[in-house]
């Protein structure tokens, strides 16, 4: 069985039209104010365990409706959580069994909405850290009935650079870590409209819609797909310096393998699953599968530890609720710089950690894109590892959100989220660290030493997080910019040559091909249009530097050039320099990062608009 379970301000449905296998009902629209909306589907398997399955989803819906204080439970059928559905006759009889037993409790009011119609609902999501939560249940893993289900207890804390551990309303202000605090609090922050960006990645030609694919998967045209091409060489080039090997693996699984089945469930996002012949598969959230494939057939020897593991995994899936996918921040498929690390021990670990936080903390200072955090671990782990907690917060400098939890239950002990903040306020999770000690039990992944097994903890780290959401995060950065850009090293167009006139355009052409020649994406605005009309243009591309050409350039060789970084609104910041000039001028803004070609027509006049 699969549950959603979402604590709602509201929920509303209007049961619309009958299908073959509707149950009768005589109320067609319901809802529930204040509630545990429960969005459930029930699996084929199911039908062998019926009882233990019900008592399983019970005692589920109950801790949550406690944690999050509501005593009202709408439970709603949605076969879209699973393609392995029960037959109806079973379906409606758990859900039954279930919206009984929950009545038998005597505390809770309990709705259900009818099995098998065509609904329309509108639901409002309450938006704090336990507001949305998703469970897998399967038959025979519910233990007994009698047995109380334990319940984690999650606190937040944060510790300050000097070691000092401070209350969370200390920091519920304006600022970027203050956004994250309220958000991992489940505080609401007010907000108008979509992100930024969702209007951004369009009008500057970066992503669209693609309305013939499922949604949240996009079509990327030439601009924005040269900035997330230079963005995976980015990440490429920095994983390889780090000692990463890169591997490509498959993009989906058979979940008849035990391991691959468990750590998907453990997991416990939304999954595209599909049959194929006999055979149940996903598609991949990400590259966990086939790189601990990889190692489970290696010969792994303590002296080759750690070993660092790193794929650019296009694509990773997750079936996200359609109401949930919004632009380039949450989407059903998506790239992702994934790195997995197996570590000799615990201690190896630890320090594989500190690195690669280090390594997350570098991206969002190289992408201009200021980074807050929020470590979680268990308490045990806490109270063992405080100075190294310590230390991490003292080296990155700035406050730490801290969340402990009473009991371990995912396949991390220890895992540190970095995030931007967009122009509403709100966390754009990105890179980040998580140690991982279940793995490697589960798939097998083991080493000998003095005779024994060893079965050691594995690392995952995204140093970017999604490309796309590092790009959402890039446009979302340009709402607190007084004039907006993109670093040069990703600027689509990075100089912009603007003839005067017709006669200018043969300087301007070679001046251009030179530039070129020395690895500058540079574009010529050669259309017949004014010079007032290219010049804005070249502003609303963002181009970091524009270069007018007309008589004076021609017969001095010094260039007036227009620098973006350094203008203010309305007063363009202007300076002379010869060619060699600019053309340094551009390397030092782009040194060391990654380079690839114009991927569209120099030449503007042929240049086609996609938008």
């Amino acid at each position: 069985m699969r549950l959603l379970l979402i604590h709602s301000d509201s929920m509303e449905y209007e049961a619309k039209e009958k299908t073959r296998i509707a149950e009768e009902c005589s109320l067609l629209v319901d809802g529930m104010e204040e509630a545990l909306t429960v969005f459930a589907a029930v699996e084929q398997g199911d039908g062998d365990g019926v009882e233990d399955v019900v008592q399983q989803a019970i005692s589920e819906i109950v801790d949550t409706a406690d944690r999050v204080g509501t005593k009202n439970v709408l439970i709603y059928p949605y076969a879209h959580l699973s393609n392995d559905l029960a037959a109806p006759d079973t379906a409606i009889r758990v859900l039954a069994l279930i919206e009984q037993g929950l009545n038998d409790l005597e505390v809770y009011t309990v709705k259900r909405a009818p099995f098998g119609w065509y609904k329309s609902f509108t639901l409002r999501c309450k938006g704090h850290p336990l507001s949305e939560l998703s469970r897998t249940i399967v038959p025979g893993e519910g233990g007994s009935a009698a047995e109380p289900k334990s319940q984690v207890e999650h606190s937040f804390f944060v510790m300050t650079p000097d070691g000092a551990e401070h209350e969370v309303d200390e920091f519920l202000d304006d600022s970027s870590f203050g956004a994250l605090v309220k958000k991992e609090l489940g505080i609401a922050v007010p907000t108008g409209g979509d992100p930024v960006h969702v209007e951004l990645m369009r009008a500057k030609e970066l992503v669209d819609y693609e309305p013939a694919s499922d949604i949240g998967n996009l079509r990327w045209l030439p601009r924005g797909k040269l900035v997330r091409d230079l963005l995976a060489d980015y990440a490429l080039g920095m994983v390889l310096a780090y000692g990463g090997s890169p591997v490509e693996t498959p993009v989906m699984y058979d979940l008849g393998d035990k391991a691959i089945f468990e750590h998907a469930d453990k997991f416990g996002e939304r999954q595209y699953r599909f049959r194929s012949g006999n055979r149940s598969m996903m598609l991949r959230f990400a590259a966990c599968f086939g790189m601990f494939s990889i190692m489970r057939d290696m010969h792994i020897s303590p002296n080759t530890l750690p070993l660092k593991m790193y794929e650019l995994s296009t694509y990773s899936f997750r079936h996200e609720q359609r109401g949930e996918v919004i632009g380039l921040k949450r989407l059903r498929a998506f790239t992702m710089p994934d790195m997995h690390t197996l570590c000799r021990d615990l201690d190896q670990a630890l320090v594989c950690f500190e690195e690669q936080l280090g390594l997350g903390w570098q991206t969002g200072r190289d992408l201009e894109t200021p980074l807050v955090a929020a470590f979680r671990c268990t308490r045990a782990f806490y109270e063992e590892h405080r100075a190294w907690v310590e230390r991490l917060v003292a080296k990155s400098g700035s406050p730490m959100l801290i969340e402990l939890l009473s009991d371990r239950v995912h396949y991390w002990i220890a895992k540190i989220d970095l995030a931007a903040i967009d122009g509403q306020g709100r966390p754009i999770e990105n890179p980040t660290v998580q140690i991982d000690v279940e793995s490697s039990t589960r798939f097998g992944i083991r080493y000998h030493l003095d005779g024994e097994e060893v079965f050691p903890p594995i690392l995952h780290c995204s140093p970017t997080g999604s490309v796309e959401r590092v790009i959402c995060a890039l446009l979302e950065q340009t709402a607190h910019q007084a004039v907006p850009m993109l670093p040069e090293w990703l600027a689509p167009t990075q100089v912009r040559v603007v003839p005067v006139a017709e006669r200018h355009v043969q300087f301007a052409s070679e001046l251009a091909d030179r530039l070129s020649a020395a690895r500058i994406r540079v574009d010529l605005d050669d259309r017949d249009e004014s010079m007032g009309k290219k010049v804005r243009e070249a502003g609303m591309d963002w181009v970091p530097f524009v270069v007018v050409v007309g008589d004076a350039e021609i017969e001095t060789g010094n260039l007036m050039v227009t620098i973006r970084r350094l203008s203010a609104p309305n007063k363009p910041h202007k300076e002379h320099f010869s060619e060699d000039e600019l053309t340094n001028l551009v390397r030092q803004a782009t040194a060391e990062m990654p380079f690839r070609p114009l991927y569209t027509a120099r030449r503007l006049s042929v240049r086609p608009r996609y938008i």
